[in-house]
């Protein structure tokens, strides 16, 4: 079984092209399902959720073939309206195709999704937004059935600013007559790619990045070529690894502007960090402080998937930080693993209080979800001796090189069969 084995103790220093966004590809791969025609993405991560979803397309009838670092999607033969059970627990981002085929076909069927098992991520939105534009949803045996024989735009008010129910809902409503409007809708990045994907493929859309969408539904008719956004966890992830080992790091690929409430942290906890065109350049001793508390909170607040990553980073801080989860009820499955190497966290509902300690110990520790493993990788390069990561499945999920991205900085890491 594979492993990731960190031994602490080296600055990362050098320059890092960022990769493309998870989030944003995965809505981006259902999507293209809209178009009988040909998608070619550039900029896509090869990651174990993208080939989950290459699955599912090809389930489906699309024919989706990696060519060079670009990918390929022919979804002109999509026939089928069904994503059997193991495909669908695969990951969680898999009910985002619940959308894409109901537009195309009028019909879906799929069990209830996988992936991280962050506590409850009700669908209730996702389904609810497709009922209002007309569609017709109901449980048979575990799995969820759609059908619509015609979709009809409507308003669609979201009672929260859920990121997978607004796509959900741009994406039946490029299937429905006249236009959707979304309100409370999620402002993320990645909404604003998935608009400009609509939009190369005919779509007329537009309000992504603010709280209301409007969507024209017709058939997206134009083959297109289109450059996935970059990540910005996976950004957040090597400038708190620099932030916590010490060092100078600049990540190239990146929008500064999609980092500022995470740079704001890390420049309050010690750290130079400038961001440019392009680009962001982060400084660090390796010696930080304390910060003021951190809140979770829905774009442009500071991103849950961040939460654990910038812990890791304030492990040996001076002082004592507070963190505040207020998007998922079950996100503090990684302090056990940070507390084997000598981390000092204490846990209160949806609180977790950060000590910081004068040293880390390598340790044999577990991901417990994506952004748990992230943390992990952070903890290992700032700790002294050998730490050795187990279940790096879930790293796999949201990281398409994380050895080889750490190796170019400069960390002692290595993948290792055990």
């Amino acid at each position: 079984m594979k492993h990731i084995v960190i031994r602490g103790g080296h600055r990362l220093e050098g320059v890092l092209p960022v990769q493309g966004a998870k989030n944003s590809v995965l809505p981006i791969l259902a999507a293209t399902i809209l178009h009988p025609g040909t998608t070619v993405l550039r900029g896509c991560p090869r990651l174990s959720d993208v080939e989950a979803s290459i699955r599912i397309l090809r389930h489906l009838g699309c024919d989706a073939q990696w060519q060079g670092e670009e990918l390929v999607v022919d979804a002109s033969s999509v026939s089928r309206w069904d994503v059997p059970d193991h495909l669908m627990r695969e990951m969680r981002s898999s009910v985002i195709f619940l959308g894409a085929i109901l537009a195309r076909l009028g019909k879906a069927e799929m069990s209830y999704p996988g992936g991280c098992e962050l506590g409850p991520r009700p669908i209730d939105l996702h389904l609810s937004a497709l009922r209002k534009l007309g569609a017709a949803v109901e449980e048979k045996g575990g799995r969820l059935c759609c059908e619509a024989a015609a979709l009809e735009g409507r308003e669609i008010a979201l009672s929260l600013p859920s990121v997978g129910a607004t796509e959900n809902a741009m994406l039946a409503a490029c299937g429905a007559r006249g236009e959707t409007v979304i309100v409370n809708a999620a402002r993320e990045p990645e909404i604003v790619d998935l608009q400009n994907f609509l939009r190369s493929m005919g779509c007329t859309v537009r309000g992504a990045g603010s709280s209301t969408i409007c969507v024209a539904g017709g058939q997206l008719t134009k083959d297109c070529i289109h450059t996935v956004m970059p990540d910005r966890i996976v950004a957040a992830t090597y400038l708190s690894a620099a932030a916590a080992a010490g060092g100078e790091v600049e990540l190239t690929h990146v929008d500064y502007r999609h980092l500022s409430t995470v740079t704001a942290a890390l420049h309050e906890a010690g750290c130079r960090v400038i961001g440019g065109e392009g680009r962001i350049l982060l400084r660090s001793d390796g010696a930080l402080k304390a910060i003021s508390a951190v809140r979770t909170a829905p774009y442009p607040g500071f991103p849950t998937d961040a939460q654990a990553i910038l812990m890791a980073a304030l492990l040996k801080s001076r002082g004592t930080t507070v963190f505040v989860e207020n998007m998922f009820d079950n996100r503090y499955r990684h302090v056990d693993e940070l507390c084997r190497m000598g981390a000092d966290i204490s846990v209160a509902d949806r609180v977790a209080v950060v000590t910081g300690v004068p040293r880390l110990s390598g340790a044999t520790v577990r991901c417990t979800d994506l952004r748990g493993g992230a943390a992990l990788m952070v903890a290992g390069v700032s700790a002294e001796g050998e730490t050795c990561i187990e279940d790096i499945h879930h790293i796999c999920r949201g990281y398409a090189d994380p050895v080889g991205d750490l190796v170019a900085l400069g960390a002692d890491i290595r993948w290792e069969e055990r």
